[in-house]
């Protein structure tokens, strides 16, 4: 398949990047965070992002959705990424929507996914429970009783956990902690008595929360998939969620590149513009041509998700490929993203460093994506072992 956008996808990406332009640019972040938002997204924004149809992305057209596919939606996250818009879009239409096509009954989807694609239903995904990323280390626990399961535990960093009216909790019903296989998947209201939910605003002003979960009580239907099988549905809305930050890193990180190469033109020494030293020039070609690189990962990882699921493959396993090419484009992704930012501020000089200009801020939303659900050393890691080294 070739590594580029049709012209479907491209009026997508044009009509995503007028909007948020106009709607969402870097400006809004900080309202955001001068305001001391305690939400820090804008609800009003969400139900205009909605109104686009982006939620509704990856919804099915039975439950009202679009059925577009996640090259669609790794289009508007690389937008979204250019302007550093704080939205649900990532954990509910990515996240939410993958595992629940995956593993929920008829029933759940229809309780669900209408939700989602109008905007109404937020949802976060509750994996790791300490500072590092670790999917196979569950603690928490979640034990059968006649009205269905008693779970206890605690999640670190749950992305967009503050907003979700809907949990997907990872708990062990089976095994011991470590163990691949003994892991359920469980949909906790937001609201469950002895569910306790701390925001924790992270650097880059987005906000995370720890779950404390004392005896929640849910029932049997609460459970998502089969029984003691949630890891294999885990690990494929992982590898979605991990290629959906990987394109949200792209954009990021071209936007800061473009707004870089402005400035070398436009800052003068020496009664020249910088950019006419040869020594930022060999800079800047590095990173134009690692950008290329990586879009022509991110979108090879999209189109392998779209073919996973044009092919009616209902199996939640992900396979050594999809794996291999979620980490591929998130290790890829972070590095270079790393670097560009890190090189912008640089080749700002002195007022890179300072909260006046924009920059500095693509540096420390690049910092948290690429540390969140597993950074470039986790990802190296995996990929090594994905192929028996």
């Amino acid at each position: 398949m070739a590594l580029v956008l049709n012209e479907e996808q491209q009026m997508l990406r044009d009509a995503a990047r007028g909007f948020l332009s106009e709607r969402a640019p870097v400006s809004h972040l900080r309202a955001l965070r001068d305001n001391q938002s305690e939400s820090r997204y804008s609800p009003e924004l969400w139900l205009e992002m909605a109104e686009m149809g982006w939620p509704a992305i990856l919804v099915p057209e039975a439950y009202g959705g679009l059925d577009y596919g996640y090259t669609g939606i790794g289009i508007v996250l690389e937008e979204t990424g250019r302007t550093l818009t704080p939205s649900p879009l990532l954990c509910t239409a990515l996240g939410g929507v993958t595992a629940l096509i995956a593993a929920a009954s008829d029933q759940q989807k229809q309780d669900i996914l209408p939700g989602i694609a109008s905007g109404e239903r937020l949802l976060a995904l509750a994996v790791d429970e300490t500072a590092h990323h670790r999917p196979d280390q569950i603690a928490c626990t979640a034990v059968a009783n006649d009205d269905g399961f008693s779970i206890d535990g605690h999640k670190s960093a749950v992305v967009d956990g503050h907003i979700a009216d809907t949990l997907i909790v990872a708990a062990r019903t089976s095994g011991a902690t470590g163990d691949a296989n003994g892991i359920s998947l469980f949909l906790v209201p937001a609201d469950a008595a002895g569910l306790e939910i701390s925001p924790q605003p992270m650097l880059d002003t987005h906000v995370a929360a720890k779950l404390v979960l004392n005896q929640v009580q849910v029932g049997h239907d609460a459970l998502l998939g089969a029984l003691d099988q949630g890891a294999e549905v885990l690990h494929r809305t992982l590898d979605a969620m991990r290629i959906g930050q990987s394109a949200e890193l792209l954009g990021l990180a071209q936007e800061a590149f473009d707004r870089t190469m402005d400035y070398l033109k436009e800052r003068k020494q020496f009664g020249v513009p910088i950019g006419s030293f040869q020594a930022l020039q060999h800079r800047a070609a590095v990173m134009y041509s690692e950008l290329e690189l990586c879009r022509s990962a991110v979108l090879h990882a999209l189109q392998a998700l779209d073919a996973a699921q044009e092919n009616g493959s209902t199996e939640p396993a992900p396979t050594v490929r999809l794996a291999s090419l979620a980490s591929l484009a998130k290790t890829k992704l972070s590095q270079i993203a790393h670097l560009v930012c890190t090189e912008a501020v640089q080749m700002h000089g002195g007022i890179g460093m300072t909260d006046e200009f924009d920059i500095g801020l693509f540096l420390k939303r690049c910092q948290i994506l690429e540390t969140c659900l597993g950074d470039p050393y986790f990802h190296l890691d995996r990929f090594a072992t994905l192929h028996n080294y």
